[in-house]
């Protein structure tokens, strides 16, 4: 939250504002990503951080941040294989985050599906311009 002041400030200035590494301040990441129509949470270095929780740590991301803000990342540095290791962590996490909303009938498959394909690429894309 010690960036409010900052967000507040780049506000209406037609750039967009990604918030990178943000664990273990995650939920305010996805807070302010709410809040801010400029403002994208990234959820890689959360996962690859907490390992074994990461489903846990998506779930909360995904309970604050609206889904269209939120992008995958691997979180990692350095060794090409973190990055692999990133990206597993996250298919893992996301599918058993929306695979139990999806179970307990809370969402549809086809609700999944699209969520998982706007985290996973689609939202970067958007806000990246690579289209």
């Amino acid at each position: 939250m010690l960036l409010i002041d900052f967000v507040r400030a780049t506000a209406g200035l037609g750039t967009d504002l990604v918030l990178l590494h943000g664990y273990p301040y995650h939920r305010h990441a996805a807070h302010l990503a709410g809040v801010f129509p400029h403002v994208y949470a990234d959820c890689g270095a959360a996962l690859v951080r907490t390992g074994a929780r990461a489903a846990t740590v998506l779930a909360e991301l995904l309970e604050l941040a609206p889904f269209g803000k939120i992008l995958f990342s691997s979180g990692a540095r350095g060794l090409p294989e973190l990055h692999v290791i990133g990206a597993q962590l996250f298919r893992e996490a996301l599918g058993r985050v929306l695979g139990a909303w999806v179970t307990e009938g809370a969402w549809s498959l086809d609700d999944a599906q699209r969520v998982a394909g706007l985290i996973a690429s689609g939202n970067a894309s958007r806000v990246y311009s690579l289209d």
